[in-house]
């Protein structure tokens, strides 16, 4: 009888366990998607440039009606955690003190992407609508537009739009509150160089 090697799938409490044991040091830049461990890039200067930008923007904008999570967890399931650059998440007193927020809380979930925007658009993405995320933003800073993703239906959104740097954007949740994406992005000298998680 001839076997198949599996892959050995961790859960969320192995994930904390290795960091507890000192498997995973503080600094290591790794998400834990789908029971596997990915490590990802280090940030760069223009992707920390447009993560300063909305840091600001979103704060100014939202911090009086939404929790502004900047490069926090989200739980998404038993074996997935991720850590989007951004998050503006139900407002909550106790700002999240009694555990990481899930997939109910989130009202809007932004990647900057740069050397890792397939990555971003694929296999996160495809994992932002399986777990019901309502409205996912792709800061796409080689291209220089925001993609919007929104109705999430299976492993994929039923609506997507892309919006350049002269256009405007606002949170399905706060579409009162539209935000021009040269707030977000900036003209790029030259793109960062590195390459995407495998």
């Amino acid at each position: 009888m001839v076997t198949q090697p599996k892959r050995r799938l961790f859960d969320v409490g192995e994930y904390y366990a290795m960091s507890d044991a000192g498997i995973l040091a503080p600094d290591d830049r790794v998400e834990l998607l789908d029971g596997e461990i990915i490590q990802m890039p280090p940030i760069g200067v223009n992707h920390a440039s447009c993560t300063n930008r909305m840091t600001h923007m979103l704060v100014t904008r939202f911090g009086e009606r939404a929790v502004v999570s900047v490069q926090n967890p989200v739980r998404l399931d038993a074996y997935t955690e991720l850590q989007p650059d951004f998050m503006l998440l139900d407002k909550r007193e106790d700002y999240y003190s009694t555990g990481h927020p899930g997939p109910e809380d989130v009202l809007l979930l932004v990647e900057v992407s740069d050397s890792t925007v397939g990555f971003d658009r694929g296999a996160k993405l495809r994992r932002y609508a399986r777990a019901g995320i309502r409205e996912v933003w792709i800061v796409n800073l080689p291209s220089q537009v925001v993609e919007v993703y929104s109705e999430p239906d299976g492993s994929a959104y039923g609506s997507s739009s892309v919006v350049g740097i002269d256009g405007e954007l606002a949170p399905g949740a706060f579409g009162d509150a539209a935000v021009s994406v040269s707030e977000i992005l900036s003209k790029l000298e030259a793109p960062d160089e590195v390459e995407e998680p495998s």
